[in-house]
């Protein structure tokens, strides 16, 4: 049984930092330019950030920032973050409804 679940911990996502929403509103602020205000995008070119599940962004954001995901505009964003910012911007978009 313990080596199931030590299994099964080696093969969950990496954990990032906790991340702090009312930092997170500070440093989201470049991301309304495109992601719109709150990060409700009325854009369909841009995706709604607003209510998104924090470790859903944190992945994309390092996907981004790694460049495992392409995208001009993110890939010259991201690597700029750090763990932290990117946790922080997370949890304030996830705790937008």
């Amino acid at each position: 049984m313990l080596l199931i679940t030590l299994l099964l911990i080696s093969l969950t996502p990496a954990v990032y930092a906790a991340g702090n929403p009312v930092a997170g509103k500070f440093k989201a602020i470049s991301c309304q330019i495109c992601h719109g205000k709150d990060g409700h995008s009325t854009n369909p070119l841009y995706p709604k950030l607003a209510g998104q599940h924090a470790a859903y962004i944190e992945k994309q954001m390092h996907d981004f920032k790694t460049q495992k995901r392409i995208d001009p505009v993110m890939n010259e964003m991201a690597p700029s973050m750090s763990d932290q910012d990117i946790a922080d911007i997370a949890a304030y978009f996830q705790s937008v409804k």
